[in-house]
């Protein structure tokens, strides 16, 4: 069962989550790939943060590009932690997208990792940490991953 979702405002923005797919792979943490985008299919966003805790979900990803207003509408849905990812999917290369899922309103927070390539692999990261809360297995292998990268 996935531990983790994953979603996407657009098919467009696959590319970018590929190095959050290697972390998981590399922790075997199953995850599921949604697109939504919480412009054009509102109804289906709402639908999915209000299932996500009965899918088995025990953590969001949201990564989005321009207003990025996916990881904070998930979150007013949801009670599981959402970690937002800004894409560089706009001309101003993702600025916008860091400030509308930073920004959120007090009462809906959304962890916000760093814009593209890094914040995606660092949502990850996050992910894999907040599951090893409740998975030891998890996080003794976590553990290791920093051994490793200490000694590299």
């Amino acid at each position: 069962m996935a531990l983790v979702g994953i979603i996407i405002g657009s098919k467009t923005d696959e590319e970018f989550i590929q190095p959050a797919l290697d972390i998981f792979k590399e922790f075997k943490i199953d995850y599921d790939i949604d697109i939504l985008s919480a412009h054009r299919k509102p109804d289906r966003v709402r639908r999915y943060a209000l299932e996500a805790g009965a899918k088995g979900y025990e953590v969001i990803i949201a990564a989005a590009g321009s207003a990025a207003h996916l990881p904070g509408v998930i979150a007013s849905w949801t009670t599981l932690p959402v970690i937002g990812v800004p894409l560089p999917t706009s001309d101003l290369k993702g600025i916008d997208s860091l400030y509308s899922i930073v920004q959120m309103p007090g009462g809906v927070p959304v962890a916000c990792t760093g814009i593209g390539t890094a914040g995606v692999k660092n949502a990850a990261l996050l992910a894999v940490q907040v599951l090893g809360i409740k998975f030891e297995e998890i996080k003794k292998s976590f553990a290791e991953y920093k051994r490793r990268m200490a000694e590299a």
